[in-house]
């Protein structure tokens, strides 16, 4: 587990105007909610954000929440974290508050390790299918990722969620039988584009033939 400690402000200006002028003094808007208690607006720096952000171990960190001078600490996920879609920047945040002695669900990322001998000798192609699995335990067990292996995969085999390694005191959430990672024949993928690509291209021609018949029937 990572623990970050950052700094934030309880907010009291509300409303988009209000949000909108934060943005422009290097402030973000966040919410903190959950725990069985209201939720509270407050204000983070946005360079200390992005600075913790880059540092964190991945996307499931646990955050200190320190309020100001009032010397109250909180601990929290991001549950939500709105980014514009142009410029890119982070519009808002979404903390959850958690108790560190309570288990929780959370959204873990799986790295895929080795090459496949379906890949690198049969000439077949990997398919990623699921890169994130459900997980439930404490915060302090976490994982930053999961680690598959598919170095021994070949064409027509595939791995599934109960074949990932879990650290102690962590339950698998996700389906055990959903699909990880699957290798199949270069020649069925492609075939499977061609013959999309055919029914893209016969599409427009289908009403201009029905078009002429009712041409030459009004003639007639």
């Amino acid at each position: 587990m990572s623990e970050m400690t950052v700094q934030v402000e309880k907010r009291e200006a509300i409303g988009t105007n209000a949000s909108r002028r934060l943005r422009g003094e290097g402030v973000i808007p966040a919410v903190v909610y959950g725990g069985g208690r209201e939720s509270v607006p407050i204000n983070v720096d946005r360079r200390t954000v992005l600075e913790l952000l880059r540092s964190a171990a991945g996307e499931n960190t646990i955050f200190l929440l320190h309020l100001g001078k009032t010397g109250k600490n909180r601990h929290a996920i991001i549950r939500e974290m709105q980014v514009h879609p142009l410029s890119g920047q982070i519009q808002h945040i979404d903390f959850q508050r958690i108790d560190m002695s309570e288990k929780l669900q959370v959204e873990v990322p799986i790295e895929l390790i080795g090459t496949p001998v379906g890949v690198r000798i049969d000439g077949g192609v990997l398919d990623f299918v699921t890169r994130e699995v459900t997980l439930e335990c404490l915060p302090s067990d976490i994982p930053a990722h999961l680690e598959l292996d598919v170095d021994a995969l070949q064409i027509g085999e595939h791995l599934e969620a109960k074949d990932l390694t879990l650290p102690k005191g962590v339950a698998l959430i996700t389906e055990e039988d959903r699909v990880i990672a699957a290798v199949a024949h270069a020649r069925v993928v492609e075939e499977e584009e061609e013959g999309e690509e055919d029914l893209l291209e016969a599409a427009p021609e289908e009403p201009e033939v029905i078009g002429r018949e009712s041409a030459e029937g009004d003639e007639g």
